[in-house]
Formats: structure tokens, sequence, C-alpha cells
């Protein structure tokens, strides 16, 4: 897969210990990348990382902290950089803010920074979000030249980033011959999320309790999809970056097709069909600010990176739900064989990273 793109490569993964992150960690080691992991203790109880018990080398430390960035690209030299690590929760980063902003933005530039004082690293993808557009509540989705913002911290601090990356990649890694470009995807799902404030997770978390899950915007539309939608697109773009291809340094969009924008109510009573004892209430106390509607446009990656999602929507709950049910069951993970499910359709699909 990839053409052998990641085979032998040292990959630095950022924020590995985490839903995403573990995710990729997985893929990446499948596909004989040597894997790199830098993140925070992990903060859950299941962990999806810990459970897939991957051997692969990792240092736990604050993305804040220039100093173990910096000696860390320097000890471990890498060939790529995929950097998920964040504060990626709406409501935390209105609670804590000067966190949310120094992590998001100034972890983000203690990472390029770094990374400029390298002789080994050829690409870098930094991973964003859907929600870096100045969010009009418009029905038609936003492609990767509309324009950036942000109301509450985390989506402001994200859009920042954005221009960040695209700061240094013309002041710095343009003339240095390495390739950077951001990733913007959707609301992932998917086995394996135990964070708190994240729709699937308080889901599971309800329905294993049989207690009814508050629920503050039932009627809020988001683009879902499964997280290793989202990561097939982070791949596909990394590896046209490290075969030299500059074109791709740039801004993408990785969203799930049109017929998985669906609102909260439609997911809850989707996840209800796989776990009956599921109840809900809407929430009273809701003062805090969040996007109703929010769809992306990913036109661009479809037709320049041959990249597609896989999964539709009933496929992704489907799969989630199998994940968590045989999880809570026997206590084994079905990672290793949904990665290698998600593979097949993808196969099956023709779609290129896939064949190759």
């Amino acid at each position: 897969m990839f053409s052998d793109q990641f085979r032998g490569k040292k990959v630095l993964l950022t924020g590995h210990s985490g839903f995403k992150g573990s995710w990729l960690a997985l893929w990446l080691k499948q596909l004989g990348a040597e894997v790199y992991g830098l993140s925070l203790q992990v903060e859950t109880t299941p962990s999806h990382i810990e459970l897939l018990a991957l051997c692969h080398k990792e240092r736990m430390l604050d993305i804040r902290d220039q100093v173990a960035v910096h000696q860390a690209i320097t000890d471990i030299q890498p060939d790529l950089v995929l950097h998920l690590a964040a504060q990626a929760l709406v409501r935390k980063s209105y609670l804590q803010p000067l966190e949310t902003w120094q992590t998001n933005l100034d972890g983000t530039l203690n990472l390029l920074e770094s990374c400029r004082y390298s002789s080994s690293v050829k690409a870098i993808v930094v991973v964003t979000t859907d929600k870096v557009y100045l969010n009009k509540e418009q029905s038609d989705g936003y492609s990767e030249q509309d324009a950036l913002g942000g109301y509450d911290p985390y989506s402001a601090s994200k859009a920042a980033c954005e221009i960040l990356v695209q700061s240094y990649r013309q002041s710095y890694f343009s003339q240095q011959g390495v390739l950077v470009a951001t990733a913007r995807a959707g609301n992932v799902i998917g086995g394996g999320d135990w964070s708190e404030d994240r729709l699937i997770p308080d889901i599971i978390r309800a329905s294993v309790s049989g207690t009814p899950l508050t629920i503050r915007y039932p009627d809020a539309v988001r683009p879902w999809q499964h997280v290793l939608d989202s990561l097939s697109g982070y791949l596909c773009l990394a590896a046209k970056l490290l075969t030299g291809d500059s074109l791709c340094a740039k801004a993408w969009n990785f969203g799930p097709a049109s017929d998985a924008i669906f609102s909260v109510r439609q997911v809850l009573q989707t996840m209800q069909q796989y776990w009956p004892e599921l109840s809900w209430l809407q929430g009273t106390d809701v003062p805090l600010k969040e996007t109703n509607l929010l769809m992306i446009n990913s036109t661009l990656a479809q037709e320049d990176l041959d990249w597609a999602p896989v999964w539709d929507f009933q496929q992704t709950a489907l799969q989630t739900a199998l994940w968590y049910q045989n999880y809570y069951q026997t206590g084994s993970v079905l990672s290793q064989y949904q990665l290698e499910h998600y593979q097949q359709c993808a196969r099956e699909k023709g779609l290129p990273w896939a064949l190759s």
C-alpha cells in the first residue's frame, strides 16, 4: 500500500497516545514504518494505545516544552513528522483557554522551529480541524480557499495554526526543500475512543452504566466519518509529500461524503439500534456557543490525491458499535481486524492507495 512509501521510514507521530494517534500508529506499523511517538501520559482508562500493545518508541512529554521537543527531533532524526498532538475539546477550550492556545499554537510552533533545524525531515503534515473556517452556518461545504476563523478558543487556535504553518512554509521550508501541508477532517468516530466530552464515548459510557445521557445540542449538524477515513487521507497526503510532490504542500480537506452529514439526534438514534439501553435528555444549561451547522468540501483531495471516503455513515456506525460491543463482551480489540477490513473495502472501491 502507498507504494511502500512508509516502509523503513522514521516517522515522528505527535499525539500518538490519543484516539486518532493510536489508530495511526497501528497503521504505520503495518506499513513498515519505524514509529516514534511524542505524547502526554495517557489520560483515559481504558486506553486504546495501551490495549494495542504496539512495540514502538515513545517519549512522554509536553509539546509546549520547546527544549524537550527540540531534543526529541535531534535524537530521532525523523524522515516524516505527523503532528496530531492538541487540546481538541471545544468546551475545555472555554474553560482553559491559556492551555488550549499554548498547546495548539505554541506546541506547533515548537515543532516547526525544531524541524527547520533538522537535516533529516523531508515532510511534515500538521493536522488541524474542519473548525478552522470562518463559519457562517452555510449549507455548502467549506473549501480550502475559504476564509479562516474561529469563535471558540479551540477553533481560533487551530485557524491560527494554519496561518503559522503557511508562514513557516513560505519563510523557511520552501527554501530548504521540506514539504509541509495541513489536513482538516470532520468529526471522527470509531472504536477505542474514551475521551471526555465526545459524543460516541459519552454514548458508550451512558449505555454501559445504564444512565441517561445529557445532550446539549441535539440538532447540531456535523460531518461524521470513521477515524480510518481521515487517517487514509493523512497517509495519502504524506505519501505524496515523501515523493517530493511540492504541489501538495498546502491545506487539504478530508471530510465524509455528503450523505454522512447528520444531526447529533440522528447519530443517537442510529447508535440506539446497537445499544437499545441508550437513553438521553436535552440539557438546559448551554451557556457556551457551539457551531450548529458545519460541513466541508473534499473535492480537491478526491481529484488531486485520488482519495475518497471508504465507509458511509451506516458502515461507520456499525463498525464503531461492533468494536465497543466486542471489547465490553470479551475484553479484546478489533482494531487490527477492522483496519484490514477497511483496506479490503478500499481495494474493492478501486482506490489507488489501496491497490498500489
